[in-house]
């Protein structure tokens, strides 16, 4: 039974072998092809990386792209080679360590380059989409707040009719008691003037806060339009920088227009710079009713502007635009910060590299599958036609120069006899 196995084992690991030395013809050559193709694709992240179309970025580029080709091929050749060879448990695990640090190099100097190649326009693309989507949150809280500021026109009004209301009981006598337009009268209109002047102004600012919010979303409408058209992925980023500048700038313009540090500068003055006037009351009774109408009136000043202040601040904790800077990225670096997005295309990039890794456990698989037949102990029968032939040729070779020469009498009859 012993000797049946061995022969099947020896047909077994001689049919592998015969696959192996079939497919040795074309897997050099498919390497090569490999290796070229990342160092094509090497080639045009290296280009997209340097901006400058000089004639030595040209040949820098073009020395680096073929240093990661040769690399590569060199690197799977000692791999396919010597890794499937060696039978110690210590050696498999230095070679297998050194072909992970090798996979490591490879996908550090070359596949982020491949990567950039397949998807780095997309990449600065979708680098401009988020851009936008942050100018436009920046934009849309700007104008948020600067609305909410100027609606601070409706609390000043109000307060503004209330001293208006106040001032026409005065004139009627209604409050000190005393008709006409006295010193009362004087200090509730000196507050409704000071109130109708920040109404004023809070409805001034209206109109720009609405241009400028138009005008920030038209420049938004451009910068998406921007991060999808057609054409060179470089122009398009220019111009989008520029609608980039111009947005900041309406950002801040509606950050300034926001009136509610008005109102809130207006509530402390209107607290604070209160002139009274002379009291003009005809007697002392008239004089002491206006100062004690003066008074009530200065507490109510202080209520109302209390309660302006407390609006204004209320719109100035709001949160403000988060600060939004554009800042323009190569196509090798937007496809690291959204690596995440294009999954596929890193596969693609670091596949291409590390294919030739299936290889090699094919290999590690077949040689030892191959051993594994043949077993420890190489019999005779395991010659092949073609070295059965070296071997009898070399051991003809050997008897011929083991075989004793004729004597010279000999030699020279066989020389002479032809001739006679």
């Amino acid at each position: 039974m012993g000797e049946p196995q061995v022969r099947a084992g020896d047909r077994y690991a001689r049919e592998l072998e015969r696959h192996l030395t079939w497919l040795d013809t074309f897997t050099t050559t498919a390497l090569g092809v490999l290796a070229a193709a990342s160092g094509i694709y090497t080639y045009l992240g290296v280009r997209a990386l340097l901006d400058d179309p000089g004639i030595w970025t040209t040949f820098a580029a073009l020395a680096y792209s073929i240093a990661v080709s040769v690399g590569i091929f060199v690197f799977w050749s000692y791999m396919m080679r010597l890794l499937p060879a060696v039978r110690s448990g210590a050696s498999r695990i230095g070679l297998l360590l050194t072909m992970a640090l090798g996979c490591v190099a490879i996908i550090a100097m070359s596949s982020w380059l491949n990567a950039a190649a397949l998807a780095g326009s997309a990449a600065v693309e979708q680098h401009m989409a988020t851009t936008t989507q942050r100018y436009q949150a920046a934009l849309e809280r700007a104008n948020a707040n600067a609305v909410a500021g100027q609606s601070l026109a409706r609390d000043v009004a109000r307060v503004r009719q209330s001293f208006t209301d106040l001032s026409e009981q005065e004139a009627g006598g209604n409050l000190s008691g005393f008709s006409g337009r006295g010193a009362v009268f004087r200090v509730l209109t000196q507050k409704g003037s000071e109130l109708q002047a920040l109404e004023d102004q809070l409805n001034g600012v209206a109109e720009p806060i609405a241009r400028a919010f138009a005008d920030g979303n038209a420049t938004l409408s451009r910068m998406r339009d921007l991060g999808v058209a057609a054409g060179p992925i470089g122009d398009r980023t220019v111009s989008f920088s520029e609608e980039a500048v111009n947005l900041s700038g309406l950002i801040a313009q509606l950050r300034q227009l926001n009136p509610a540090p008005l109102v809130d500068r207006a509530a402390q003055d209107l607290r604070d710079a209160v002139l009274v006037p002379e009291l003009d009351g005809s007697s002392a009774e008239t004089r002491a009713g206006q100062s004690s109408t003066i008074t009530s009136v200065l507490d109510l000043v202080d209520q109302r502007a209390n309660t302006l202040a407390e609006a204004a601040a209320a719109v100035i904790a709001l949160p403000q635009p988060e600060e939004t800077v554009y800042t323009p990225v190569s196509a090798a670096d937007a496809i690291i910060m959204y690596r995440g997005n294009f999954i596929p295309a890193w596969a693609g990039a670091i596949a291409i590299d590390l294919l030739p890794a299936v290889l090699v456990f094919i290999l590690m698989v077949v040689q030892a599958a191959i051993r594994s037949g043949r077993g420890e102990d190489i019999t005779d029968d395991t010659m092949t036609v073609g070295e059965l032939r070296a071997a009898l040729a070399a051991a003809e070779v050997l008897r011929a120069a083991d075989r004793p020469a004729p004597p010279v009498s000999e030699a020279r009859a066989v020389l002479i006899r032809p001739t006679e």
